[in-house]
């Protein structure tokens, strides 16, 4: 748990960084294969004000899960029918690991030039941490997150109908797992074993 203390400052940069890769990766890549919606929403971005949900930011501050604002698309315009839907769903968490990846690369970089300022180094370091957490936990099938998407695109229709259902509830439910630790018991490996890959292929290039 971050909290209100000192690492606020480092924090917040860090955040906002994760938050908008991810948001811009889902808007970049819906419009990329055909739907503008988007774009007219204000969604294709770097600003990170327009991705911002209130509870999510709380909840990824306080507790390292949270989520940004959901970006609106029209699957009647992406191409490529579930799999193009299935390539928005993945953008937002596939950029936040290549950005977790380019600032373990810089980071290890600095350190090497003999650059270790403080202030520099606690907001990379954080905003490697957050793209993680963000990746990972995106991926959990409970709407708002990319996980629910991406199993809506791989269920036959009328299953993806009911699995839908539950997103009125899901906020509840995930706010709930997150309480009980649940869910850091479930996704905490996960982002261990993907930082550890991280850390292998930034050692054999630096």
């Amino acid at each position: 748990m971050f909290g209100f203390g000192p690492q606020m400052i480092f924090a917040i940069p860090a955040l906002l960084i994760a938050l908008t890769v991810h948001e811009y990766a889902h808007a970049r890549v819906a419009v990329h294969l055909g739907d503008p919606t988007p774009r007219y929403a204000g969604r294709l971005t770097l600003n990170p004000i327009p991705h911002l949900d209130p509870i999510g930011l709380i909840m990824l501050w306080l507790f390292r899960f949270g989520w940004a604002k959901p970006v609106p698309i029209n699957p009647y315009n992406i191409s490529n029918g579930r799999w193009g839907l299935l390539a928005v769903s993945l953008a937002g968490p596939g950029a936040n690991i290549a950005a977790a990846f380019a600032v373990a690369l810089l980071y290890g970089a600095l350190r090497k030039m003999g650059i270790n300022n403080y202030e520099l180094m606690a907001v990379i370091s954080l905003t490697y941490q957050y793209n993680l957490v963000l990746a990972v936990f995106n991926l959990i099938p409970l709407p708002p997150l990319d996980g629910s998407q991406i199993v809506s695109s791989l269920l036959p229709g009328r299953q993806a109908e009911i699995f839908e259902r539950i997103a009125p509830y899901s906020p509840f439910i995930l706010m709930a797992l997150v309480y009980l630790g649940v869910v850091g018991k479930v996704i905490g490996p996960l982002e261990e074993a993907l930082s550890l890959i991280i850390n292998i292929l930034v050692s054999l290039i630096l």
